[in-house]
Parts: structure tokens; C-alpha cells; sequence
């Protein structure tokens, strides 16, 4: 029978039941890629992170329930605390081949893993916002758009009060919507939407502060800053904007370990 180990894994957290849970998959060779996602759906949690090791490089994938995506954030978390904590990888420094040809180094320094990640420059749209206020509830003062909508609002009290239309929100061009504000005692904090990824909120979410921390230093004049992401389970990030690429730090706890059972995948329908 062949067997898969699968970690559940609380990133961006100090404490279990925190943070984002993702699930990760250390695996020999690549599954095709409808059982990856199919294994994804059956996880339901926003990612399920997939990696390889061939000599000595790491070789990562990302799938939502719905979709293959080019880049997480918490995953990335994920695996790298993995490898460290199940496989007694030694090195301080773990680089992770994607798809897309970039590379991402995770960095370990005790307990706090930091990841480098390309960084997106939000631009400013000129845009009517009666669909977002439709499907937020409430008018944004800015928006712009990279890889993400970004909607920037005054206040940390009007982000933790959005309710959104999800289906509202599914129904807009983008990928998924970041809500985001000054913070009360950090830098910025912000909420991630995603329905159309198969995400309705993300718990915290790295790949979205790719385009949070650009945006945030040039507004705040600093290049180090502490995020808070105000969903229900929230999860701190320790940023730095480094021009082309950015630093996003946190911390992660294992949950769960198991088996992937997959010779279980049979049909008893005769």
C-alpha cells in the first residue's frame, strides 16, 4: 500500500490553534497533479503544500481546494518547519525551487523562520467603488491592484468590522481582495478574501504582504515593521521591504502528522 506522510502545520502562530493551518506533504517523486488537488479538496484548508528533494535542493508546490496557485506564503512556513522538525535538516538556510523559476530561501534563526519572497508594487486604480462597497460593506479610501485587489481603509475598527458578500466578491476580477489599515499597536494590519481560490478568508496570509509591505514602507517611511492579519484564529508577521524582494517572518507549531492512504482510491460502485 502506499503510504504519504502528511503534517498539519499552525504558521504564523506561537500557540496551536492559531495562526494558518496548512497541511504539507513530503513526498519521493511528484503525484499527478489531479491527485495533488484532489488530496488539496480533501484537506480543505486554504493550502496544502507538496515538496520534493532531489539531492540537495527542495522543489515546492502549493494547491488551494479549488486550484494550483504560483505562490503561499504560509505554506512555505510550513514546509520549512517540516523539514526542520521531522527531517533533522541542519542547514540555517533552506532555498525552494517553484514553478515559476524563482527560488525562495526560508532562514532559521531559533525558533522564527524568515522568508524571502519577491515583492509586488501595488498601482493605483482610478475605479468606481460601488462593487466593492457592495461586496465590503464599506467605501475604501484607496485601491490598488498587483496580484491582489488591495483596499486600503482608514482604521484597524473598520477592517475588523467588514462582513463581505462572498459572492459579491467572487463575482470581481480579482483573485482575491487584501482590506488593510494602520494597526492600533503594529505597523498595519489587514484581512485577506479569496473565494475564487476556494478561500473565503484565509487566516493569515504571506503572499498577500508581498504587495502589504511595499505599500505599507513607503507610507510609513520604514523598512522593518511588524503585521497583524485580524481574522478570527490572527497571526503576526515580522516584515522588512528590501526594494525587489521582502523579508516575512514568523513562527509555526505542528498539529497533527498522519498517512495518505492512496491505494484507498478504488471504486466500490459494482
Amino acid at each position: 500500500m502506499k503510504k504519504i506522510k502528511i503534517y498539519q502545520v499552525d504558521a504564523f502562530a506561537n500557540k496551536l490553534f492559531s495562526g494558518n493551518p496548512a497541511a504539507v506533504c513530503p513526498l519521493d517523486d511528484w503525484l499527478p497533479d489531479e491527485t495533488m488537488q484532489s488530496i488539496a479538496l480533501e484537506n480543505n484548508l486554504s493550502e496544502t503544500a507538496f515538496f520534493t528533494k532531489d539531492k540537495d535542493k527542495f522543489f515546492l508546490r502549493w494547491f488551494t481546494p479549488k486550484v494550483e496557485i504560483d505562490l503561499c506564503g504560509h505554506a512555505t512556513l510550513a514546509a520549512a518547519h517540516i523539514i526542520y522538525t521531522e527531517m533533522n535538516y541542519q542547514d540555517d538556510n533552506i532555498e525552494f525551487n517553484i514553478k515559476s523559476g524563482d527560488v525562495l530561501n526560508v532562514h532559521r534563526d531559533q525558533y522564527k523562520l524568515s522568508m524571502n519572497f519577491p515583492a509586488y508594487e501595488p498601482i493605483s486604480m482610478e475605479q468606481n467603488f460601488n462593487e466593492l462597497y457592495d461586496a465590503l460593506g464599506v467605501r475604501p479610501s484607496l485601491f490598488l491592484h498587483c496580484n491582489y485587489g488591495l483596499a486600503v481603509f482608514r482604521n484597524e475598527e473598520e477592517i475588523i468590522q467588514i462582513t463581505p458578500k462572498f459572492n459579491s466578491l467572487e463575482k470581481l476580477r480579482y483573485n482575491g481582495i487584501i482590506v488593510t489599515a494602520p494597526g492600533n499597536d503594529v505597523d498595519f494590519v489587514s484581512r485577506f478574501f479569496g473565494p475564487k481560490l476556494g478561500i473565503p478568508e484565509d487566516p493569515v496570509t504571506g503572499g498577500a504582504h508581498c504587495e502589504l509591505i511595499p505599500y505599507w514602507s513607503k507610507c510609513l517611511n520604514k523598512k522593518d515593521m511588524i503585521a497583524r492579519q485580524l481574522s478570527k484564529r490572527g497571526g503576526e508577521l515580522y516584515c522588512s521591504y528590501l526594494d525587489d524582494r521582502v523579508i516575512i517572518g514568523g513562527k509555526a507549531i505542528t498539529y497533527m502528522q498522519g498517512e495518505l492512504l492512496l491505494n484507498n482510491i478504488v471504486s466500490y460502485d459494482k
